[in-house]
């Protein structure tokens, strides 16, 4: 597959500038969003005191008007009607910004027509001044009734333009909050989509390294993804050739060195079994007792090669697994049965307890893994013990422990006691030595199978603990 022309560090820093920019973006839009509410609601208010100020001014000059026009009739004074006229232009030119500003015709026609009125009556002779002004009192009354309406309807105007005002700030407000919401969520989700795309090459790279670690040298590690972790995983599989040949090598000198080993060891033991049985000639009891020692150190170390053969294979087969769905409790009671003339002679009683569990496992190799376990547990168990297979189901893991009534495991071998050819300070009594390559064959095994071997304190014998994945 083909490397992408980017680093790691860089498609980081694409991902972390596309996010800043997107909430960048949204931060700009409520800034712009919050600034025109600012500036509707100054115009707002402007003209909210613009058509109060206007109502009482009207107000004023109705009562200007009142006191010029009465005034005039009275006394005949020409200065005293111009302020009128005055007053009333004024008014007039008032009532017309009011109109402007959205005030209803029905309020200012009748406002009008009685200001009309009013100078209507202003003109006449003087023998009728006096009626005339009493007249222009009722008119005036009739016009401060009008008066009050529109500066009623401007206090109505000024209520609704807030209202509206308030409307258009809650919907600006809801906007805004959608519009950071949704920038917070597909934020949330790019952040989260590249951060799987880009974790996705660290966990490929994360399993191809406990392949390694495990053995397992059969797959190709092939990780695509940025420069740098393709550079890493040309480096890996680069690391997995070479542990691949030096495996091969390994298993190359151990078939050399036991084939080189078994012809000269087979002479020694012709040339022993020979001496010992007098075809040289008579043996004194010195020389016997040297050529029964040589007899038994040459069958340990034919021992010893064979174990080394065996293990070796194991640790080989350990990686070719053949998985298979497999009863597991099905599978520990055919081993009990299997070597049911073991434990019967030793008079021991073997129990299976736990579910029936299917796990795809190699059946072979997990029954051989099984046997070497419950084949150490009858040889420590004392006359009469009980020896224990438990299944046990735990969150994402299978557990399977093998418990006896031995001496158990000395605290200095723990340490050792998985380690090739390591023979316990614990030794059954009138048993044969073994060779210390059981219990790690059956750590292969498991391992192979991603799994864990475990030796747990027991307060009395030993409890081993095999550890399977459920998605193995």
């Amino acid at each position: 597959m083909k490397a992408s022309r980017f680093s790691f560090q860089q498609l980081l820093l694409v991902a972390f500038l596309l996010i800043g920019a997107l909430l960048g973006a949204a931060a700009l839009r409520a800034l712009f969003s919050l600034e025109q509410l600012m500036e509707q609601s100054r115009d707002g208010a402007a003209q909210a005191i613009a058509l109060s100020t206007a109502a009482q001014s009207l107000s004023e000059r109705s009562l200007t008007m009142e006191r010029a026009a009465r005034q005039s009739l009275v006394l005949r004074d020409r200065l005293l009607r111009r302020r009128f006229d005055e007053a009333a232009t004024g008014a007039r030119d008032i009532l017309r910004r009011l109109g402007e500003n959205q005030l209803p015709e029905e309020f200012s026609a009748p406002w009008r027509a009685q200001l009309d009125t009013i100078t209507a009556l202003l003109d006449g002779p003087p023998e009728t001044a006096l009626d005339r002004e009493r007249e222009v009192a009722r008119a005036f009354r009739e016009l401060d009734g009008h008066t009050t309406a529109i500066a009623q309807q401007v206090q109505s105007l000024i209520g609704s333009r807030n209202e509206a005002l308030q409307a258009r700030f809650e919907r600006s407000r809801q906007q805004l909050t959608q519009q950071v919401v949704g920038t917070i969520g597909v934020a949330a989700v790019l952040a989260l989509a590249f951060g799987v795309w880009l974790a996705r090459p660290f966990q490929r790279l994360e399993k191809a390294i406990v392949g390694l670690g495990e053995n397992r040298l059969d797959e190709a590690i092939d990780i695509p993804g940025p420069r740098d972790v393709r550079r890493v995983s040309q480096q890996l599989e680069w690391l997995r050739l070479r542990l691949t040949e030096l495996d091969a090598d390994k298993a190359r000198f151990l078939r050399h060195i036991s084939h080189e080993l078994k012809t000269p060891l087979a002479s020694l033991h012709e040339g022993v079994a020979v001496l010992g049985d007098g075809v040289a000639g008579p043996l004194n009891e010195n020389q016997a007792e040297v050529v029964r020692i040589l007899q038994t150190n040459t069958q340990m170390l034919q021992t010893q090669i064979e174990a080394l053969l065996r293990f070796n294979a194991a640790a080989f087969e350990a990686r070719q697994l053949k998985r298979e769905r497999t009863d597991l409790r099905a599978l520990l009671e055919d081993q009990v049965e299997a070597q049911r003339l073991h434990w019967q002679a030793h008079q021991l009683s073997v129990r299976v307890e736990g579910p029936s569990v299917r796990l795809p496992v190699d059946r072979e190799k997990m029954a051989s893994a099984v046997g070497n376990l419950l084949l150490n547990a009858i040889r420590f168990s004392p006359v009469g013990g009980t020896v224990r297979l438990v299944l046990l189901e735990q969150p994402g893991r299978l557990c399977l422990d093998i418990i006896d009534q031995g001496p158990g495991v000395a605290e200095d071998d723990r340490e050792r006691i998985f380690e090739p050819f390591y023979r316990g300070t614990h030794q059954p009594e009138n048993a044969v030595r073994g060779t210390g390559i059981g219990l790690s064959i059956v750590h292969e095994y498991v391992t192979a199978h991603g799994g864990r071997l475990a030796l747990l304190r027991s307060p009395r014998g030993a409890h081993f603990r095999i550890e399977l994945p459920h998605a193995a």
